[in-house]
């Protein structure tokens, strides 16, 4: 299902795809039934939240024995579009992008990385990266032949934007974006940027530094 037409917030998908998440984890558990209480407070949200987000899904629920698990996760995994692996690409084989491609949790969220581009893939090969790696002089004739929509961008700062022309030219709707820049793409493209120095920063504004001044 296409996110525009069926009109849904951007935010909303970003907790749908927590509470996949929640409902999967539950799964694994044997458990079959959660209340919209229990649900939400797993997802980090309040109840009354949820219930809004799952208007989008559809009718689900019965008052007194909560939601059925995998009824649930089901119709949330279809509005997601993740009935099939979806396949991605990752740019830029560093150390942070092998990590990356070494994650097994990808396929569990329904997507499937399969290529990885590096302009000197050869510094790459060494290192067991579980996935076919190419020049990046052959990405965009990859991404057209293969319907490639969802790539992975963890190349230096200073090319990220040449790259992301490049992705969005040939067919990337989606860019998750771990190249410290922000990215200027068409409004059709969503781009999320994960900055983990920044990240940093931003919880270090809350740690105690109490113990700093005394010394």
């Amino acid at each position: 299902m296409d996110r525009e037409k069926a009109g849904i917030p951007k935010k909303t998908i970003y907790r749908l795809s927590l509470y996949h998440r929640c409902l999967f984890k539950l799964t694994e558990n044997g458990l079959e039934t959660v209340s919209s209480s229990a649900l939400a407070k797993a997802a980090g949200v309040k109840a009354s939240q949820l219930r809004r987000d799952l208007s989008h899904v559809g009718q689900f629920g019965t008052r007194g024995l909560g939601y059925q698990v995998e009824e649930l996760r089901m119709a949330i995994r279809e509005v997601l579009g993740r009935e099939h692996l979806q396949p991605v690409i990752l740019v830029g084989a560093g150390n942070l992008g092998c990590a990356l491609l070494r994650y097994g949790g990808f396929q569990k969220e329904g997507f499937e990385v399969i290529a990885a581009f590096d302009a000197v893939p050869e510094a790459v090969m060494k290192r067991d990266i579980g996935v076919p790696l190419f020049n990046s002089e052959k990405l965009d004739s990859f991404i057209v032949k293969n319907k490639v929509k969802l790539a992975i961008l963890c190349v230096p700062a200073e090319n990220a934007q040449e790259v992301a022309n490049d992705l969005v030219l040939s067919g990337v709707q989606g860019i998750l974006n771990f190249s410290p820049t922000v990215l200027q793409v068409p409004e059709k493209v969503t781009v999320n940027n994960v900055d983990l120095a920044l990240e940093l920063e931003n919880l270090s504004f809350f740690i105690d530094r109490d113990g700093e001044e005394e010394e």
